[in-house]
């Protein structure tokens, strides 16, 4: 069976200023659409059609670039999704006390996620990951993932610049400040602590 977009979770609005309409329409719509779209292409007819993604992400890591991208850059889309909210929430008991430990604070880890976005060179992504119940932040280039890592994604932060040239240009400043001040959901965080193995696509 072939996979699916997913939906977004929230109304295409729920994000502005931080990602407007007309951004989730390309990027959502478009972007992640093609993503799924090829990945669907390359696994037709062979053996990996039917496996769940994080399968066929691991099965091409290494010896086949064209699909691992793909298939990967499905998995962090939809996490990427799923890491924004309309209203940030807070988080669980369990997770403030790791980022009190590992970061001394909210403000500091936010403030962290923001230089290390700021900081990375070119495309790629920015998580808040755990592994051995600490706490990091870990990045990704082009369409790595951590979807088969060892870590536990809690949330990504997309710096490909097509996640939000349309909204701020080349400011990549203010995306990571508007997304990572009042868009990230830290309900889904928790959930993903919580769980204690990585996200999982939906079947």
């Amino acid at each position: 069976m072939a996979f699916e977009l997913i939906d977004l979770p929230y109304d295409d609005s729920a994000l502005e200023p931080a990602v407007s309409a007309n951004t989730l329409s390309f990027h959502h719509g478009k972007h992640h659409q093609a993503y799924i779209d090829k990945m669907n292409a390359a696994i037709d007819g062979t053996d990996l059609a039917g496996k769940s993604m994080e399968d066929i992400v691991v099965a091409s890591r290494g010896s086949n670039q064209g699909l691992f991208n793909n298939a990967a850059q499905s998995w962090n889309h939809a996490f990427y999704w799923h890491s924004m909210a309309a209203e940030t929430g807070a988080p669980s008991a369990d997770l403030a006390a790791k980022i009190d430990e590992a970061f001394g604070s909210m403000d500091e880890l936010k403030q962290q996620l923001k230089d290390r976005g700021l900081g990375h060179f070119a495309s790629g992504w920015v998580w808040l990951a755990e592994k051995d119940g600490k706490l990091s932040i870990e990045e990704t280039h082009d369409g790595d993932t951590l979807a088969d890592s060892g870590f536990n994604p809690l949330l990504t932060i997309d710096v490909w610049e097509h996640a939000y040239y349309l909204d701020h240009q080349n400011k990549r400043p203010a995306y990571l400040d508007a997304v990572v001040e009042g868009k990230l959901n830290w309900a889904f965080a928790s959930e993903n602590l919580a769980r204690g193995s990585a996200w999982t696509y939906p079947a």
